[in-house]
């Protein structure tokens, strides 16, 4: 354990992120993603939701403040529909720390699964809600926080 550092954050999250670069991307996966079958970098953190592990991550990880969405979620299959309080309670975790974040982009389903392939990891999680999964572009770490 360490003070200051959720115990949420297993030592090999906490490396992925510590090792990631400006512009890497991280997936926050939901139990269903096909994490094994995109990227050989893979972290299980099962049983764990993806609200409580931005809450966790956030005061860690500062986004890329120099793209236009440095959030994305996948956008619902056709005949689909989104739970709009799944993103809601994403935003409000990272907004703990980083109030003026805005709305994750949607992108289609294929794309998303492209970007994963080339995500510095897939974090495996135990959240079940539909399209749950996100991905988060990190900026360059401030040397004192905000």
């Amino acid at each position: 354990m360490l003070i200051g550092i959720s115990p949420l954050l297993s030592p090999e999250l906490l490396n992925a992120l510590y090792r990631m670069g400006h512009g890497d991307e991280i997936v926050l996966a939901d139990a269903h993603f096909p994490g094994e079958s995109f990227n050989a970098n893979v972290i299980r953190v099962d049983g764990l939701k993806i609200a409580d592990l931005l809450t966790a991550i956030s005061p860690l990880f500062i986004l890329d403040p120099y793209v236009e969405n440095p959030l994305a979620m996948m956008a619902a299959v056709p005949g689909d529909e989104l739970d709009p309080t799944v993103e809601a309670g994403y935003l409000a975790a990272i907004r703990k720390t980083w109030p003026k974040t805005q709305a994750s982009e949607r992108i289609e389903r294929f794309a998303f699964y492209e970007r994963a392939k080339k995500a510095y990891a897939v974090v495996m999680t135990g959240e079940t809600a539909k399209y749950g999964n996100i991905i988060l572009k990190k900026g360059v770490t401030p040397l004192r926080a905000q």
